[in-house]
C-alpha cells in the first residue's frame, strides 16, 4: 500500500471482521462489478470477472480459475466502533 490509495473488501460475521485486497489472484483484477458492489454466491464471495469464488472468512479460492489461490489478507482491528489497519500486523 505504501501511500498508494487501495481498494479493500470489508466482510463482517457477526462481530468478526475481515479485510483483503480487492483483486482477485487469478489476473490482478477487482472482484467488484460496479465501485463497492460485490457478488455474493452460496455464502462466497465471487469475482466478476472470471467466477472465481472465495471462502468470505479465509479469502481461500474455492472455484474457478485460481482455485487454491487466496486474496491477500489485510490486519484490522477494530477500536471504538472505527475499524483501523493493524500497523503492528501488517
Amino acid at each position: 500500500m505504501d501511500g498508494i490509495e487501495e481498494s479493500l473488501i470489508l466482510l463482517r460475521s457477526g462481530q468478526c471482521v475481515v479485510a483483503f485486497l480487492n483483486v482477485c489472484p487469478h489476473a490482478g483484477r477487482r472482484l467488484d462489478w460496479a465501485p463497492g458492489q460485490f457478488l455474493i454466491d452460496q455464502g462466497r464471495l465471487v469475482c466478476a470477472v472470471h467466477g472465481a469464488s472465495f471462502e468470505r472468512t479465509t479469502g481461500l479460492c474455492v472455484g474457478g480459475p485460481c482455485r487454491g489461490s487466496s486474496l491477500r489478507p489485510i490486519a484490522v482491528v477494530e477500536r471504538d466502533g472505527w475499524l483501523l489497519l493493524d500497523e503492528t500486523n501488517g
